[in-house]
């Protein structure tokens, strides 16, 4: 394994890094100076102690995805390979195999977890001690078990895509698994609001192919593959709306 290490200033002065608590950026530097070649880190646990760092920070940077949880305890640097170039004569591919194979590169070079990779679990260990979080100032809920609704809000946006169309969407593994794969991509909770805002406006009394359009306004359509062209669609206005804007300014329509 190669022993240095490099960090990427696309990375570390975001506004978005620099928010972070010193005691949760320390670990993250900690956590990549420990990682293999291909940015997997076997004993996050551990590195905390070393870092002297504590649950919530491995929890915020699980939150802000800077690191990637498996079941299997092991975590990986999700920009990896933004910060890293390592020489292929001196590369050592990482032992976690499996972990690995549930990966694929974003157009940037960051880890993604494949939405495809079937959800079967490696057999391992259960942690029987009491590592464990009261209440912290990311919610109750929040563990390194990598589940969805650990870190991500599916309940309140699945809520949300009800309210606004009527529906009773529930919180079951498919309906989470996609919204998952876009908040893995960076999408966060407004963005899933926006996506249903404008599609419930652009699809409200339309018709496709002979079948109302609102019956698209759900999970596997709107928070499919094309997420990021329904959030820079511009929403609809009712063509009312357009004639009063116009009679108020006294303009022809």
């Amino acid at each position: 394994m190669a022993q240095r290490r490099m960090f990427s200033k696309k990375i570390v002065e975001t506004d978005f890094f620099m928010e972070m608590s010193p005691t949760a950026k320390l670990l993250y530097f900690y956590l990549n100076m420990s990682a293999d070649d291909d940015g997997f880190v076997g004993n996050p646990k551990t590195i905390k102690l070393i870092s002297g760092a504590t649950d919530d920070d491995l929890k915020i940077l699980i939150a802000k995805q800077f690191i990637i949880p498996f079941d299997s305890g092991v975590v990986v640097i999700k920009d990896w390979k933004i910060h890293n170039y390592i020489r292929k004569d001196t590369y050592n591919s990482t032992v976690y195999k499996f972990e690995k194979s549930q990966l694929l590169d974003d157009d940037n070079g960051a880890y993604v977890l494949n939405e495809n990779e079937p959800s079967t679990e490696r057999p391992r260990e259960v942690d029987t001690g009491k590592d464990r979080l009261g209440k912290d100032r990311l919610g109750k809920d929040n563990n390194m078990s990598g589940k969805p609704d650990d870190v991500i809000p599916c309940s309140e946006i699945l809520s949300y895509l009800n309210k606004k169309t009527g529906r009773s969407f529930r919180n079951v593994e498919a309906n989470k698994k996609l919204i998952k794969a876009r908040w893995n991509e960076g999408y966060k909770l407004e963005d899933f609001k926006t996506v249903v805002d404008n599609m419930v406006s652009n699809w409200t009394g339309k018709m496709f192919n002979g079948v109302p359009a609102e019956n698209y306004l759900q999970p596997k359509t709107l928070f499919s593959n094309k997420f990021d062209s329904y959030l820079n669609q511009v929403p609809r206005i009712e063509q009312k709306e357009t004639n009063q804007a116009y009679d108020d300014l006294g303009l022809p329509f």
